[in-house]
């Protein structure tokens, strides 16, 4: 069966860094773009980066040049760095993929259950 699976938050004093990881397991033909997202208590999903498969990176402006998304395509892990965290930060931060099943061949659009991450001014 195929899953995301996020680890790497916790509470973190304002002004440092985090790094996420999101790990892809189960039998996966291909990885196609993945991304982050995060949601606030009281507000709506937003995205925070997303990484195509060719590489390409896009950003939410909320962490726009203070984060970095990257991906090991072999490993089927995705990473996210963010620097100088704000209390506003705090969120649950969502891994999302867009994978192809071996039995199915055909893409589709998983997310894992979210990792929180809680930052303290």
């Amino acid at each position: 069966q195929v899953q995301l699976v996020e680890s790497g938050g916790g509470l973190v004093q304002a002004g440092e860094s985090l790094e996420l990881s999101c790990a892809a397991s189960g039998s996966i033909f291909r990885v196609g773009a993945m991304g982050w997202y995060r949601q606030a208590p009281g507000k709506q999903r937003e995205l925070v980066a997303q990484i195509t498969s060719t590489g390409s990176t896009n950003y939410g402006d909320s962490v726009k040049g203070r984060s970095t998304i990257s991906i090991d395509k072999v490993q089927k892990l995705v990473y996210l760095q963010v620097n100088g965290l704000k209390p506003e930060d705090t969120a649950v931060y969502y891994c999302n993929g867009v994978l192809t099943p071996l039995d199915s061949e055909v893409p589709r659009t998983y997310w894992g259950q979210g990792t929180q991450v809680t930052v303290s001014s």
